[in-house]
């Protein structure tokens, strides 16, 4: 049988509609379709498809980079794919793991799939560097003005309240209050 293994990314505005097309050039039999980042390992309907392989079925993405972004799981993917005595075709990259040509290929190519998500990595931690240097700092705003934060630590530290009675106050977990507590006793250096 004739896997087709379609991934698009959880929040992008992505749609699969080219990957589905190549699969019916490719003569795809059966589906999977998954919402999901390639850079996890935790896709569900993945692991799905790789449980249902057997010998000479062939496993197809319309690009590399659909199965997954890492290099390492890449691998681990195909080894289990290969394991199972099945194929691997990469319709983009025009990949073919039943062959050593394309065993060779494959590996290749995912090389430079991981040197892409790296370079990906490095932009943007420089990006969040400069940010941070012009004061601008990402995440959520605090819930708790500065007023707020010190009337939770004082209430608490001097047992006026408890720390459930201020989280219900001031609608936050009690989780918040212990950090804003701890936070407030530690020394000042």
């Amino acid at each position: 049988m004739i896997f087709g293994y379609s991934r698009v990314s959880k929040g992008d505005e992505q749609n699969n509609k080219l990957q589905l097309q190549g699969f019916k050039t490719a003569n795809v039999e059966k589906v999977f379709e998954e919402t999901a980042s390639g850079g996890r390992w935790d896709r569900p309907v993945l692991h799905q498809m790789l449980d249902q392989l057997r010998e000479r079925d062939i496993v197809v993405v319309w690009k590399l980079d659909r199965l997954s972004r890492s290099l390492k799981d890449l691998l681990v993917i195909i080894e289990r794919i290969n394991k199972a005595g099945a194929g691997f075709k990469s319709l983009t990259e025009s990949i073919d793991t039943t062959t050593p040509a394309g065993r060779m290929m494959m590996q290749m190519v995912g090389s430079f799939a991981e040197f892409e998500r790296e370079m990906i990595r490095e932009r943007t931690k420089a990006g969040l560097e400069a940010a941070r240097k012009e004061g601008r700092i990402g995440g959520r705003k605090p819930k708790l003005n500065k007023n707020q934060r010190e009337d939770i630590a004082d209430n608490v530290i001097s047992e006026r309240k408890s720390g459930a009675d201020m989280a219900r106050l001031y609608k936050v977990s009690e989780a918040t209050i212990s950090r804003i507590v701890a936070q407030h006793r530690q020394p000042i250096e």
